[in-house]
């Protein structure tokens, strides 16, 4: 695995990094020691141009080659999730009820290590766009960054990002031109009925019932309703109703998500969800209110870029790792807005066996953290070469 030789030898440098990051997860938009940190790392490395405060606690530092030419944007994001940590691990989380379960603080080592070898060796034209991001797991960071203008501010013309994939061979790169992650809504349905006596429940009005049947009729959108072709997921995560064994509530809540890769699919449900919530209102004699809630956006590869990815990946991991056509899945990722802005792609990098993304069990596998540094630092290289 031809590993850039200058980021092995700074791998333990990474990896105290990434051990750092792990012991103190911070959550949301509220990534500031983090922020912190990472602009400490990029001063030690020589870069100057440091942007800090986007979407409250993001970064973004560009490197500037050794020419004229386009400006790449390399992403990561830094935000933790609210999980008690079980890994065990001597590095362990010191913050109560926070713990880096998706990997996070190895995407933020990753790019860190890249930036320091593209700042010391500058063997590209152009300009790099390190992009630090907070709030991925929850509030869009991704969208903020864009929202407050990073694109057309700092001229980025590409995106690349990477995502740990536990499960995969340790060192694998995989990607797909195309959808590679859904699109995530999510939909809150409150029924208002009238509460009573549970030994006289003719003189209410039961919302549970009704709750009930609202279930099991969101279930034929993607039995009845729609192309089997193509990609949808409905799922109902959430049902609540009364808290006393002899009393009829005045109310049923019921929750969920739903998945797709298609505009079309994503109205029909929305305008299915509606008209089911509807007659069910009238056939139970309840008051329905339905909340649907459009989340991240579809995470689309465009295909020159991944291409160009995915001969990169084959340089630094060879032929036998690297995926080019990987089945693409029901998870969202807001890495999805800057691709609606510019072309680009996101791969996985595989981390070996291990516990799966928010597991409490979860830990990076440090030993790939030179494979993606390695690649990020390629691509830039490649991407926008030195005029001969």
């Amino acid at each position: 695995m031809p590993i850039v030789n200058r980021i092995a030898e700074f791998a333990e440098d990474m990896k105290t990094w990434r051990r750092y990051l792990h012991q103190n997860p911070e959550l949301g938009f509220d990534c500031h020691n983090t922020a912190q940190f990472v602009v400490e790392r990029l001063s030690d490395f020589g870069i100057t141009e440091i942007h800090k405060g986007i979407a409250q606690s993001g970064i973004v530092a560009l490197i500037n080659g050794r020419g004229e030419g386009p400006t790449i944007g390399l992403r990561a994001d830094m935000d933790a999730l609210p999980i008690e940590e079980a890994t065990g691990a001597e590095y362990s989380s010191v913050i109560p009820g926070k713990m880096h379960a998706c990997g996070h603080d190895g995407h933020t080592t990753m790019l860190l290590g890249a930036a320091r070898y593209l700042a010391e060796t500058r063997n590209f034209s152009g300009t790099v766009a390190l992009i630090f991001q907070p709030a991925e797991e929850n509030g869009g960071g991704g969208r903020i960054m864009v929202e407050e203008g990073i694109i057309d501010r700092f001229s980025i013309d590409k995106v690349y990002a990477l995502h740990t994939e536990p499960g995969a061979p340790s060192g694998q790169l995989s990607t797909t031109p195309g959808p590679i992650m859904a699109a995530v809504d999510t939909f809150d349905i409150n029924i208002t009925g009238q509460g009573g006596h549970a030994a006289m429940p003719h003189l209410a009005v039961d919302a549970i019932p009704a709750a009930i049947s609202i279930t099991q009729a969101l279930s034929t959108i993607v039995s009845r309703n729609h192309n089997s072709v193509e990609d949808l997921v409905v799922s109902v995560t959430q049902i609540h109703a009364g808290t006393i064994d002899n009393v009829i509530n005045d109310d049923a809540y019921v929750g969920g998500t739903v998945r797709t890769f298609a505009g079309p699919v994503q109205d029909m449900v929305e305008r299915r969800m509606q008209e089911i919530c509807q007659g069910h209102a009238a056939a139970f004699g309840v008051d329905v209110k339905c909340n649907y809630s459009r989340g991240y956006p579809a995470t689309i590869n465009t295909p020159i870029e991944t291409e160009f990815a995915t001969g990169v990946a084959r340089e630094i991991c060879g032929d036998n790792m690297t995926v080019p056509d990987r089945t693409r899945d029901m998870g969202a990722e807001d890495f999805s807005y800057l691709l609606e802005k510019r072309p680009g792609c996101y791969l996985f990098l595989g981390q070996g066996n291990g516990a799966s993304w928010h597991n409490a069990a979860f830990d990076f596998n440090d030993d790939v953290s030179p494979v993606g540094a390695s690649f990020f630092a390629r691509l830039v290289e490649r991407t926008q070469p030195l005029e001969e």
